[in-house]
């Protein structure tokens, strides 16, 4: 059993708790019986697992299933789990997964996309990738100056969902989605100054829906390639809608006009 806080492996983990180390690092943290549980069923890879005695106990299945899944599997004390946690109350286990760079493939073409500009909370990052899942979009773009996509909370928020779902952090998004317009993609903007309310829009066609940064919205290069800005309409008293509900309005509008 693991039981020293100065253990290697504990300060390796440590340092995923940080962007700059698990860039370094090529690899991420993920917590909790539910998300190390769903990596397993969604055939993403685990490089280390750790779990307490008391985990054990309670997910004998899991936790022999994890054996044979994972090539190293700790058992650690409570106080050592909750050295490698980012949790307040971790659930009794971790685990550390490799970078997602070629797990999962986007499609050869584009149906629904989503685009993220300068996104920064990371858990509105899990909530829009769980809506995008859930609707049938295509992958999520983001820029490179969001939150990292492998960020603890963004994979909590997603509830699972992010080790089925194509994400890609762009280095040069405007010029991307300045692409698929030119190839004749609909590109749709969200703006509370947008032209019409965002059910007229016909969604049937290959469309991107582009979201812009929680405060100051889409930056004025990205509006350039927008061919088409759409409001959400709001009560007076209201300044707008958080992102990932506003992303999520969107594409089950999409869902349900492709669907009739």
């Amino acid at each position: 059993m693991l039981t020293s806080l100065q253990n290697p492996l504990v300060k390796h983990i440590r340092k995923l708790h940080q962007a700059k180390g698990r860039r370094s690092c090529g690899q991420f943290l993920l917590e909790g019986t539910h998300l190390v549980q769903e990596a397993a069923l969604a055939g993403y890879p685990l490089e280390v697992v750790c779990c307490t005695p008391a985990w054990e106990e309670r997910y004998p299945t899991l936790r022999q299933e994890l054996e044979t899944y994972a090539p190293r599997l700790e058992t650690v004390t409570p106080e050592v789990l909750a050295a490698i946690a980012t949790t307040v109350h971790p659930d009794g286990v971790a685990a550390i997964a490799p970078h997602r760079s070629s797990h999962i493939e986007f499609p050869s073409e584009l149906s629904l996309g989503i685009v993220a500009e300068t996104l920064q909370d990371p858990g509105n990052l899990g909530t829009l990738i769980r809506s995008a899942t859930a609707a049938g979009a295509d992958g999520l773009w983001l820029s490179s100056d969001s939150v990292d996509p492998e960020h603890p909370k963004v994979l909590r928020a997603s509830a699972g969902q992010w080790f089925r779902f194509p994400v890609q952090t762009h280095p040069d998004l405007a010029s991307q989605v300045q692409q698929w317009r030119q190839a004749g993609i609909q590109v749709l903007g969200t703006s509370t100054q947008g032209a019409v309310d965002y059910w007229t829009v016909d969604f049937r066609p290959p469309t991107v829906i582009v979201l812009g940064n929680e405060g100051a919205g889409l930056s004025p290069a990205m509006l350039e390639h927008v061919s088409q800005n759409v409001r959400i309409p709001v009560a007076p008293a209201v300044e707008s809608l958080n992102v990932a509900i506003a992303a999520t309005l969107l594409l089950y509008e999409a869902l349900r006009q492709r669907r009739e």
